[in-house]
């Protein structure tokens, strides 16, 4: 059996989300709240003005090297901030994340690019960042570039790439200096159907050489064809584990449900007329 190269145990993540009382403060509330919290924290209460919301809650996962897993759900299902933790952009506000291998992710359009330099440039960034030294990328640029189909604009600073061409030069970069952990998020989501093809076909050869992936996509093709197992996120829990397509076909059902179930307070404001009534 391969050994764990990730393993997230109890993992919840918080977030304020706005106050609660908006404006400004005059000089004697900010003093009267500076008084007042000692009290607060012999009562147990924070007098907070801000609004939590938990992206997480105990979240458990260990994955093994070699392992693509697949990672599903709705919008604000918790998926893009379950990725952040694993690429250390943000630490968990519970539980402990441990990463055993060099990660490389590709999560948002223009996410780890600088946009005032040119692509190449960027190349060389993202490899120092990932702790390769110079030589080691050097020998990866002529291959990086020709996959992204970007040579004639490799020169150029990549504020003026268009999303698709971000996307072609970014998942090159993070697909060929082989990190021991690749994140994609939403890949495929920006490109053309070639290059989306392009891609899926590194990932499968990625996947062939002992790396492991985590891949989120509301792609449900190609998640199934791509991973043996896939993880059902749920308003920040994991609600599903196990073999891709039994996961996708949860999802699915639920998905279903969710969009085909409606009701109306008031039996006047449903659809229909004297004979027949939607309720």
């Amino acid at each position: 059996m391969e050994p764990v190269v990730v393993r997230v145990e109890n993992v919840g993540k918080r977030y304020r989300i706005g106050a609660l009382h908006p404006g400004f403060l005059t000089f004697r509330e900010v003093l009267g709240d500076a008084l007042a919290a000692p009290l607060r924290r012999l009562r147990g209460t924070n007098g907070s003005r801000y609004e939590t919301l938990w992206a997480l809650s105990d979240v458990n996962l260990e994955v093994r090297r070699g392992e693509m897993l697949g990672v599903i759900g709705h919008n604000g299902a918790g998926k893009s901030t379950l990725l952040k933790l694993l690429s250390r952009i943000t630490r968990p506000t519970t539980g402990e994340v441990e990463i055993y291998g060099r990660v490389g992710s590709l999560l948002e359009v223009g996410t780890g690019f600088h946009p005032d330099l040119t692509g190449r440039e960027n190349v060389f960034l993202n490899g120092a960042i990932l702790g390769m030294r110079k030589a080691e990328i050097e020998k990866k640029f002529d291959e990086i570039v020709v996959f992204s189909e970007l040579e004639k604009f490799i020169e150029t600073p990549v504020k003026f790439y268009s999303s698709g061409m971000y996307v072609r030069l970014a998942f090159s970069v993070a697909a060929h200096l082989e990190p021991e952990i690749l994140i994609m998020d939403e890949v495929l989501a920006v490109g053309d159907a070639a290059f989306q093809q392009k891609c899926l076909d590194k990932m499968r050869d990625i996947r062939g050489r002992g790396h492991t992936i985590f891949f989120v996509s509301h792609n449900l093709p190609a998640v199934t064809r791509l991973c043996k197992r896939v993880v059902l996120l749920e308003r920040g829990r994991v609600v599903a584990d196990g073999a891709a397509q039994e996961v996708v076909n949860r999802y699915l059902n639920s998905s279903w449900k969710a969009g085909a179930e409606r009701e109306w307070t008031e039996h006047g404001e449903a659809p229909g007329d004297s004979v027949v009534r939607l309720r």
